[in-house]
């Protein structure tokens, strides 16, 4: 699937799990940066409902020793990537999801309020799967579409913008095939100027 439409704020064909960690921009025209971030719950176990359960507010402090030191927390991404290419979106683009935490991008503070979060579904040591490349890609595209601040030189992941403090997407995400994808799909620097290939 090249291509993911996004109409008010929401992916189509996206399985949408609400979560309510989010509130709203000071700039809603302000979306001018990507982060890719990466999470397993339990740390370096894949599937299940935990990451969902961990969004929406209800993760189950017995389920795991680990949930009883997170269930706390009050966080979501915009979008989940799962290891077999499931995209699920928590929060609408528009809305600043809680997801980056302490922050800062080019001298600006507070990412969450100009960021869209995207989670992968992997840990900083496993490779991720070639369909979440793909999915990322058509993502992607379809962001930098939508949203004309949003630029390919503006895609960091989370350890950039909170060095010492995170370390994800880690070393196992490969920022050299992502780009080269990006690439080969027709998505230049500034999307506003290539219409080329459509997603």
């Amino acid at each position: 699937m090249w291509y993911m439409k996004v109409s008010l704020g929401w992916l189509e064909g996206a399985t949408r799990v609400i979560s309510h960690n989010f509130d709203d921009r000071p700039d809603e025209d302000d979306i001018s940066l990507i982060v890719i971030h990466s999470i397993s719950l339990p740390p370096g176990e894949f599937g299940g409902d935990s990451i969902d359960q961990l969004f929406t507010n209800c993760l189950p402090a017995n389920a795991h020793p680990y949930f009883d030191t997170i269930r706390h927390l009050r966080v979501s991404a915009h979008v989940l990537i799962r290891r077999d290419g499931r995209v699920i979106q928590y929060v609408p683009f528009h809305k600043r999801a809680w997801h980056a935490g302490v922050s800062t991008y080019l001298g600006r503070s507070c990412c969450n309020d100009f960021a869209i979060g995207i989670e992968l579904e992997g840990t900083e040591e496993v490779t991720y799967t070639d369909t979440q490349y793909e999915q990322l890609i058509a993502l992607t595209g379809s962001l930098l579409r939508s949203y004309p601040r949003l630029s390919r030189r503006a895609i960091v992941g989370h350890s950039e913008i909170a060095p010492g403090r995170k370390t994800d997407p880690g070393a196992s995400f490969d920022w050299a095939r992502f780009h080269s994808l990006l690439t080969v799909r027709g998505v230049s620097a500034d999307p506003r100027f290539d219409r080329s290939c459509e997603f």
